[in-house]
């Protein structure tokens, strides 16, 4: 059954999206930005009624209240396409950073460029980085928004080592606003690379703001050193509950290095 769950849900998932994009088209593109952006946040939200009741995965996002009001970071762990989803509905005006060539996808470009997202060039990363700086400072003055960035920046396994890159001291320096760190554990269940979708439910949380003005250093140690220890507990919980996920080699590599034993995989 995980299997065919699996599969369904993944078909249902892409065509969810596509028929509301072209659904939703008119509505979308004639209405004024603030209002259109319930189009794709419905659509956020019916993808998360989906994957709960066709793959039995539920989604639980705490913290609401750590959100600040105003223009602020938004710094998730990347493990799976459902962090690239599931929180920015929380947000009032978010912003992504994201390759150009998206913008050039019919349909999926369009709906990006009306949201003014912030696409990049490939190539040299210090001219990007100043280019991202530049733009989110014109939109940020323009309206307040949430820029949302993942600090590691690739999808990381569960217990994966911390990598994360240094463009988000850069933002965080040059911007002058507070960052609100994403904990979860969401490749346990959305795994990156695969089709399985494993039933139970996915905790997320959004942590307390760091304020804004610290050192660079200072802000890095706190950014990865309260991110990591909330993800640590909520892999604990995770590995503790009743019908556990499938713990990867670099989650129960973690669980033993925190103490915490494994559970056998439940079967399929």
């Amino acid at each position: 059954m995980l299997y065919v769950r699996s599969l369904a849900f993944n078909f249902v998932f892409y065509v969810n999206l596509i028929v509301q994009m072209i659904l939703w088209t008119p509505y979308y593109f004639l209405s004024p930005r603030h209002r259109a952006w319930f189009v794709p946040k419905f659509w956020s939200h019916t993808s998360m009624w989906l994957y709960d009741k066709i793959a039995g995965t539920k989604s639980e996002i705490t913290g609401q209240e750590n959100l600040p009001e105003g223009s602020f970071i938004l710094a998730p762990k990347h493990q799976s396409f459902w962090d690239a989803i599931a929180f920015f509905p929380f947000l009032q005006d978010p912003i992504y950073i994201l390759k150009r060539e998206l913008t050039w996808i019919p349909f999926f470009g369009w709906y990006i460029l009306k949201m003014r997202m912030i696409p990049v060039d490939r190539g040299s990363r210090s001219k990007a980085l100043k280019a991202v700086v530049a733009a989110t400072r014109q939109e940020l003055a323009r309206n307040p928004r949430q820029l949302i960035i993942y600090p590691e920046g690739t999808r990381r396994a569960p217990g994966d080592e911390p990598a994360y890159k240094y463009g988000i001291v850069e933002l965080y320096t040059q911007l002058g606003i507070p960052v609100v760190p994403v904990a979860h554990v969401a490749g346990l269940y959305w795994p990156r690379r695969k089709f399985l979708r494993y039933p139970g439910t996915i905790k997320a949380r959004f942590l307390p703001p760091i304020p804004a003005g610290l050192g660079k250093e200072e802000f890095m140690e706190r950014l990865i050193g309260e991110t990591e220890a909330a993800c640590d507990q909520l892999l604990i919980e995770a590995s503790q509950a009743p019908n556990p996920p499938p713990m990867p080699p670099t989650a129960a590599k973690r669980l033993r290095e925190l103490g915490s034993d494994t559970r056998p995989e439940p079967s399929a």
